[in-house]
């Protein structure tokens, strides 16, 4: 599966919002927010909306279900810079057979900063074969 989502830059189109402070070690030599911190970012939204949902990562671990990354699409709209809190918007933007796609939008003050689309195979823990995803990621993503 390649991300078909197209992310929304309107904070208001997520569902979920979860606020992580930029640490100075995360900034480049130009001050500004190093591309690869922006991973560490969605992971922590995506676990906090998972708990927000009633599904906390380390229970989908324990029924056997992981949701590795397979693909990130990240589109950097403005930098960020140490020190901004910024509020990371999530969505479940699309549910296939073993396949989950979320959306995400990074705000600060309420200005888009970047927007990004994670997708993530739905696989058992022990052999990391593919496996149908859950029934409640489908009522996520349709919002039922």
């Amino acid at each position: 599966m390649r991300a078909t989502f197209d992310a929304p830059t309107d904070p208001n189109a997520y569902r979920f919002c979860h606020q992580v402070r930029v640490r100075f070690a995360e900034t480049d030599a130009m001050g500004v927010v190093h591309h690869a911190a922006y991973l560490p970012y969605l992971e922590s939204a995506r676990v906090e909306y998972l708990r927000s949902v009633g599904h906390p990562y380390v229970e989908l671990r324990r029924s056997g279900i992981e949701l590795p990354v397979v693909e990130v699409v990240t589109r950097y709209l403005q930098p960020l810079v140490f020190d901004d809190l910024v509020d990371v918007h999530v969505v479940v933007a699309g549910v296939r057979a073993a396949t989950v796609e979320l959306g995400y939008c990074l705000a600060v003050d309420g200005a888009p900063k970047a927007t990004a689309v994670t997708v993530h195979a739905v696989v058992t823990g022990g052999s990391g074969r593919p496996v149908r995803s859950p029934r409640w990621l489908h009522e996520l993503a349709t919002g039922s």
